[in-house]
């Protein structure tokens, strides 16, 4: 399975990729305010880099549990300048994590090279026109209420074959689409752990699949820790996806999460580490 990014062919299977988060908000659930300034997220985007992310994520409204949305122009005033500080330095893919068409087309016109919509396209009419218009990888998140049980996975197929849909139809080409499973969107503690043990039931949509769990509210309720005390919770949650069909794990600690995603693929068999393939 290929996927372009930018001036990339991403191989994936081959091994993992990962992308590194990068907020530009004042009110992120894990780093709010850090990176704020468009001269600290070019020198987080370089850390990022030099550990080793495959793709920056830049966010510029917090989706945590409680948020409050943020109107587009300011959203746009976020992610703008920490666009162009990354671009005028580094040629690294960039993906804009966003629900507004608007900020999506802001951004790549600035040279964002993916767009991350966490509502699916069920949030704004315009992004699968502006996605079809750009021909910026997709990546499309499931955000609905779903309880645990047999056929949990079965209801987020379902959910996303139909976002799938949505974008063919406003001309997205189906081989630029990325499914996310929503870690942590509208599931519980037991449907969060149902979802990475039964990743796998994705694979018959036959697109590659971002997994989103770090440091997130599931990790903390299994461990009793503080979103600062996740980075194990988080490798184990990454290890257990890929080797169930995680193609791409986004995440904060890239360094430690590269170095899971090698030792992961070596085991299955693919990537540099690996002995004897499979």
């Amino acid at each position: 399975m290929e996927l372009q990014v930018r001036d990339q062919v991403w191989q994936l299977g081959e091994r993992s990729y990962v992308m590194g988060i990068l907020n530009v908000t004042p009110d992120s659930f894990s780093d709010g305010g850090r990176w704020y300034a468009p001269e600290d997220a070019l020198a987080q985007a370089r850390a990022l880099v030099a550990a080793g992310a495959d793709i920056i994520d830049i966010g510029g409204e917090s989706t945590r549990p409680g948020f409050q949305p943020v109107p587009a122009a300011d959203e746009i005033a976020r992610v703008v300048p920490a666009i162009r500080a990354i671009r005028a330095e580094m040629n690294v893919p960039i993906s804009l994590d966003t629900r507004k068409a608007a900020v999506a087309r802001a951004a790549a016109a600035e040279g964002a090279d993916l767009i991350n919509d966490v509502t699916g396209l069920r949030g704004d009419p315009e992004m699968a026109g502006m996605a079809a218009e750009t021909g910026l990888p997709l990546c499309i998140m499931h955000w609905a209420e779903v309880e645990s049980g047999p056929d949990l996975m079965a209801q987020i197929r379902i959910w996303l074959a139909e976002s799938i849909d949505i974008a063919v139809a406003a001309g997205v080409q189906r081989e630029r689409l990325i499914l996310d499973p929503g870690i942590g969107f509208g599931k519980d503690l037991v449907g969060n752990l149902q979802i990475i043990r039964e990743l796998g039931a994705l694979r018959p949509l036959g697109l590659p699949i971002l997994l989103g769990t770090s440091r997130k509210r599931v990790i903390g309720e299994v461990l009793d820790l503080p979103i600062g005390e996740r980075l194990e919770g988080t490798a184990a949650t990454v290890a257990l996806g890929i080797a169930n069909g995680a193609h791409i794990v986004r995440v904060h600690d890239v360094r430690e999460i590269v170095r899971t995603c090698r030792m992961t693929d070596a085991i299955l068999g693919r990537g540099p580490g690996s002995v004897g393939g499979r």
